[in-house]
């Protein structure tokens, strides 16, 4: 009895689908109901953009700005931790110099060092824009 129950509400699941889904095309085939859809689109559209110009107009960031401001902040902070651990890697190095009882020739060539690879990373850094004339 139960197979009966399960074939019976198979039946009826696939019977419902099949008619949603016949609605849903009857629905999208009538010019109406399309046009309608395509204007309520439109007009969402022309809100979110009067809506964008309204918020610079006040000088209020919008959700494009912030999440540009999210990225460019993010790779700052990863430039940041390449250069603490270029540091940290100099002070290693000078404090393991400074033990062997190196002279000023071992710190020249520690400083030597240090500065190619601060070039190095100003090289791969993108370079500053220039702030606009006003």
């Amino acid at each position: 009895m139960t197979e009966d129950m399960q074939g019976l509400r198979e039946r009826l699941t696939k019977q419902g689908e099949e008619a949603l889904g016949k609605l849903a095309q009857d629905l999208l085939d009538n010019p109406l109901v399309s046009s309608a859809l395509t204007r309520a689109f439109d007009a969402r559209e022309r809100v979110v953009q009067t809506q964008e110009v309204a918020m610079g107009a006040l000088n209020i960031p919008s959700a494009a700005d912030i999440e540009r401001l999210t990225r460019r902040l993010r790779s700052v902070a990863q430039r940041l931790e390449g250069i603490e651990d270029a540091l940290d890697r100099l002070d290693r190095r000078l404090e393991s110099s400074a033990q062997a009882g190196g002279g000023d020739a071992d710190v020249k060539a520690q400083l030597d060092t240090l500065t190619a690879e601060v070039r190095k990373l100003a090289a791969s850094a993108p370079a500053k824009k220039p702030a606009a004339k006003k």
